[in-house]
């Protein structure tokens, strides 16, 4: 899997307490390597980074990607072969009611990871990770490509659009000259999987709401979104951190990572088909009027760049994802399965799913 190039090496997550870093951590274990994650503390509670007791396992810090001292020395101390930086601001919501906090991690912090990744004195690879709300959404049918315009009339929009431009900026002015260092960005949105229980998250309210026996409140039902599971864009970071390895032309490139078309479904038929694994006997949503922020209609990504260049296409149909969703909260809340264990499997299951329809990344070169 992935060339094997994990394996043994060190590797840091930025963010690696959130729901993406925890399932990207636990895989990068389960490949073999040495991790050491930074975050500025637990985000979420429950959370899912402390249900599976990460922290035992890992070099831990607790460290605000602010602080530009402090995430320099942790990096230079840990000298690493590999960084995957998802640390940031991630809820909308939260935009609107901290702009200068979303601003400041999203984009000084971002700047911070580049300024110590070109300090460095030995060979890195690293994947920035932003999303693909960094594209100026203008509701069209087709799906954003990676040389579309960057940006976004709300603040989150605005921070990854900004992320994106600091990573550009920072490429070409200095890392672009570092023979070791080789660095790319990732764009991905609308992930689902166990374990998140964000704020304003459809899936993290819903389940929250259904274990109280009560329905979820949707804001936007007609809402089209490209849903994939969490495994989908980390299987995108892991194989194109691993092609920067042999493939130069990569270097200071961006890649969308995104599911299937068919993929593309209302909040309201998600809501519906999670629910069918809840097995429960109430009505599993309402809608309500209450609408704080400005929500896309309708936003996907162009995933060719990625198909061409790095062979990459996604694993899973949408009936498998909304199963693993289903399973892996299911699993959590009847306390009848041990969550880390059931989170492992789910990752050796994807892989072996992915290697059964040859994806290339499943495929030693």
């Amino acid at each position: 899997m992935f060339n094997n190039v994990y394996r043994n090496k060190k590797v840091i997550v930025t963010g690696h307490t959130g729901f993406k870093g925890t399932w990207l951590t636990q895989w990068l274990k389960i490949l073999g390597a040495e991790v050491m994650g930074i975050s500025d503390g637990i985000p979420t509670n429950p959370s899912m980074f402390e249900t599976l007791n990460i922290e035992s396992e890992i070099d831990h810090r607790i460290i605000d990607i602010r602080d530009c001292g402090q995430l320099a020395r942790a990096i230079q101390e840990f000298h690493p072969d590999y960084v995957f930086h998802l640390a940031a601001q991630a809820i909308v919501s939260t935009s609107y009611a901290d702009p200068l906090n979303t601003i400041s991690t999203n984009v000084l912090g971002t700047a911070h990871v580049l300024d110590a990744l070109r300090k460095l004195t030995k060979p890195c690879i690293a994947v920035i990770i932003t999303s693909d709300k960094c594209y100026e959404n203008v509701e069209w049918e087709w799906g954003y490509r990676e040389t579309d315009h960057l940006g976004g009339k709300d603040i989150y929009s605005a921070s990854k659009g900004a992320a994106e431009l600091v990573f550009h900026a920072y490429f070409h002015s200095f890392l672009k000259n570092c023979p070791d260092i080789r660095i790319a960005s990732a764009r991905a949105g609308n992930v689902i999987g166990g374990g998140d229980w964000a704020k304003d998250r459809i899936i993290a309210d819903a389940v929250r709401s259904w274990n109280n026996g009560l329905p979820v409140q949707i804001r936007s039902p007609e809402a089209t979104r490209p849903w994939q599971h969490v495994l989908e864009p980390l299987s995108g970071y892991l194989w194109l951190g691993a092609s920067l390895v042999t493939d130069a032309k990569l270097n200071g490139e961006s890649f969308n990572f995104g599911p299937r078309a068919e993929q593309n479904r209302r909040v309201v038929e998600l809501i519906a088909d999670v629910f069918q694994h809840w097995n429960k006997d109430f009505v599993s949503y309402q809608i309500t009027d209450n609408v704080p922020f400005h929500e896309a209609g309708l936003l996907k990504l162009n995933c060719d760049k990625a198909l061409f260049h790095l062979r990459w296409e996604p694993t899973l149909f949408y009936e498998e994802c909304v199963q693993m969703v289903g399973e892996w909260y299911a699993g959590y809340y009847s306390q009848d399965q041990d969550v880390k264990s059931l989170t492992s499997k789910q990752i050796l299951q994807y892989m072996d799913s992915a290697k059964k329809r040859s994806n290339r990344w499943t495929q030693l070169n």
